[in-house]
């Protein structure tokens, strides 16, 4: 048994951001495991401060007559926030921040809860009567349309889905209630109700790769569950789930912030009824608590939510999946800033549980480790629904297009498509990641560009007569005269974006209905749903969008997607934007042809050539990913090598520049000596923003460890000062 340990102490203040070494008296080590509370003296204070045990060893650190004893571990089991605790303490050591960050992330604090009653919303009238009363409501009536398609569709809905997902008020409801429509149940708190369980049959690739994962939920794993657009991986999900309650586990479903609609959880609810529970972002702070107390006293067994739901307090939990496991949106922009995949496979190691990452798309982090052995790749190969296939894909070189003296955004061969698939009555996503009227506004005279005077980038041209910072929400009215030279063409210029997009899509199509989705058009919290519902029932003919259009949306009627300047994203200064190039294309085609009727994919670019847009248009993973490994290779970047970035802030440019060359030349001191390189300090992309100045260093090395050393060095010389300059760290 181990003599010493660890300690974190309970105390949320920076010079107790790290632990402290205590011996384990003989009579206490028994129950001295890490995660464990304990109780010990420290410093001067005359009661016992509560901590936790992080760590355990045989060697003392220091001088041991100098270390002092734990007091007491408390004789209990340990509570699910014990692990969570000790959880905290591996992200903050691997991401950085302080302590108290990371504990704030993983166990939120405490919220005063009003009792809620358990209540459902059900059917009052009969399909047919409800049917007819939808076709005769007016289009304006859009919340009761929402309300009653549901209602047609399920014939009981969770009270907290009506009002969270489909934002009905409680006022239309009581309404609705009075008018017969339908009634809202109070139900008893511990009483659940089952559903229906998995309806769908599987094909023979889903079921073995379901069996795979469900033989390892006794002793855990990682599984990669690589399937093609459209292949039934949720019908995968939810076999294992099903399999997993039935051994008396509980489950975490990860799914990107975008994709969770209210389509996706009733389906999970569905079929496992009562047990399901969701959260999302804009839940109240009240009612996300709310959700993690039931969690821990066994009133649910699957939660479905973003990153932040893997941090529920399941007592027993047995599977983690993380669907779309590719998304940026899982790495935290908040310190710490964590990856929620690599934390799920921590979280998993810690409880034995097991994980399956879902993506059509891979990230290369996560098939490399399949390639290394760490994870178990499983393939679907082909597309559930009978008769359908991949789309037929076409790449439509804009450069020959110009020659043509085609000067729209639109090519020749997308718009015969699109006049095409109106004639047919089909439905077309025009897909640009892009958003705003014009890509700035420059003076065609003296050279003079609009910018941001709060951050270090141009403002973006709106067709409301304002130009915009896309960064910190800056905004000037538009002017046509320059301000620097006063000339009269000071013009919109630059790449058009999906509003410019939409009003030319409206002037050649005038008789399409056209829909846009864009971070401009869903500010509102059910913007997104309002017009991802609208277009699902066939109330649009065409919706353009940024690349929140593509993220695993299942349209049937859907037969052609064009994206209409391809390369756009590889032109940013980042080493992963070939891989971003090929996640958003591949996912993109993957929207159409997913029922019976083919589909069709034109991808438009200036670089036809390009790995990242031939294999995305081939759907060729595999062929993307060993060339995209070879230049990752060559040039020591993640998932080869381990990449440390370090940015450093200050409000005076020479203070930052000044501090952040002292501590590269520390950093060097400790990298070194391991074989890191230590890159900058230079300019990042960004360098000023909300009047702040940047200044970034990177650290590559093989071995992660190394790595964390260096970054406790550099959090070490930030508590020392240095004239107030602030440091956030991101790892890979």
């Amino acid at each position: 048994m181990a003599a010493y340990a660890d300690i974190i102490i309970d105390i949320a203040a920076p010079v107790l951001d790290r632990t402290f070494q205590y011996e384990i008296p003989p009579q206490l080590r028994e129950r001295a495991t890490v995660g464990a509370p304990v109780l010990v003296p420290f410093a001067t204070a005359k009661k016992p401060r509560r901590g936790y045990i992080v760590g355990l060893s045989d060697e003392a650190k220091i001088d041991a007559s100098r270390i002092r004893p734990i007091e007491d571990i408390p004789e209990r089991d340990l509570t699910i926030e014990d692990s969570l605790v000790e959880l905290a303490y591996r992200i903050k050591r691997r991401y950085g921040g302080s302590l108290y960050d990371a504990l704030r992330t993983v166990i939120p604090s405490r919220q005063k809860i009003a009792a809620v009653p358990k209540r459902k919303v059900r059917r009052a009238m009969s399909l047919e009567a409800l049917e007819s009363l939808i076709a005769q409501l007016p289009k304006r009536e859009t919340a009761k349309l929402r309300l009653y398609s549901a209602l047609a569709e399920t014939e009981e809905i969770p009270y907290e889905l009506v009002t969270g997902k489909l934002k009905i008020t409680k006022a239309a409801l009581t309404k609705a209630q009075d008018e017969g429509i339908l009634t809202v149940a109070e139900l008893d708190d511990d009483e659940n109700e089952p559903g229906a369980g998995l309806t769908v049959t599987l094909n023979d690739e889903q079921i073995a790769a379901a069996d795979t994962v469900a033989e390892s939920l006794e002793n855990g794993g990682v599984f990669v569950l690589h399937g093609i657009t459209g292949s039934g991986k949720t019908e995968v999900y939810l076999r294992v789930i099903e399999q997993a309650l039935a051994q008396g586990k509980q489950v975490i479903v990860l799914i990107p912030e975008i994709a969770l609609t209210y389509q996706t959880v009733l389906r999970f609810y569905r079929c496992f009824g009562d047990r399901v529970a969701f959260v999302h972002s804009k839940m109240p702070a009240g009612e996300r608590y709310r959700m993690r107390e039931r969690a821990r006293d066994g009133k649910i067994s699957i939660m479905i939510g973003p990153r932040s739901a893997l941090f529920t307090p399941f007592p027993n939990l047995g599977l983690i999946i993380v669907d779309e496991e590719h998304e940026t949106s899982y790495r935290s922009e908040l310190t710490p800033r964590y990856h929620a995949v690599e934390v799920a496979v921590e979280r998993a190691r810690m409880c034995g549980a097991t994980v399956v990452l879902g993506s059509a798309t891979p990230s290369l982090e996560t098939y490399y480790r399949c390639e290394q052995g760490e994870y178990r790749l499983l393939s679907l190969t082909k597309r559930a629904k009978d008769g359908a296939v991949l789309p037929r894909t076409e790449i439509v070189d804009l450069r020959e297009e110009l020659k043509a003296k085609n000067f729209s955004v639109i090519s020749q061969r997308l718009r015969s498509a699109i006049e095409d698939r109106l004639a047919k009555r089909e439905q077309i996503m025009l897909f640009l990641n892009r958003r705003g009227y014009a890509g700035f506004v420059s003076c065609r005279s003296c050279g003079y560009i609009a910018q941001c005077p709060h951050c270090d980038i141009s403002l973006t041209y709106h067709n409301d007569g304002t130009l915009r910072c896309h960064y910190c929400g800056h905004r000037v009215p538009y002017k046509k005269t320059c301000p620097e030279c006063g000339s009269q063409y000071f013009l919109p210029f630059g790449k058009s974006g999906t509003q410019k997009i939409e009003e030319l899509v409206e002037k050649e199509f005038p008789k399409a209905r056209v829909l846009r989705m864009d971070a401009d058009t869903t500010k509102a919290a059910d913007d997104y749903e309002a017009i991802l519902s609208e277009f699902a029932e066939g109330k649009g003919d065409i919706l353009i969008g940024t690349q929140m259009i593509v993220k695993g949306h299942d349209f049937p009627n859907v037969t052609l997607v064009g994206a209409l300047a391809a390369d756009l994203s590889l032109g940013v200064a980042d080493y992963a934007c070939a891989e971003r190039t090929f996640d958003l294309l591949a996912q993109a085609a993957g929207r159409a042809g997913r029922d019976k009727i083919p589909g069709e994919v034109i991808i438009q670019t200036y670089r036809p050539d390009h790995y990242a847009i031939t294999a995305a248009a081939t759907a060729d993973y595999r062929s993307f990913y060993e060339t995209e490994i070879r230049y990752r290779r060559s040039i020591g970047y993640p998932p080869v090598r381990h990449l440390l970035t370090i940015v450093g802030g200050h409000r005076r440019e020479a203070t930052l520049e000044s501090a952040m060359d002292e501590l590269a030349a520390r950093l060097r001191e400790v990298a070194e000596a391991d074989g890191a390189v230590v890159i900058g300090p230079a300019p990042p992309q960004l360098q000023k923003k909300n009047d702040m100045y940047f200044r970034v260093l990177y650290v590559k090395h093989g071995d992660c460890e190394t790595l964390i050393r260096v970054k406790d060095a550099a959090e070490q010389w930030m508590h020392e000062g240095h004239g107030g300059v602030g440091l956030t760290f991101d790892m890979d």
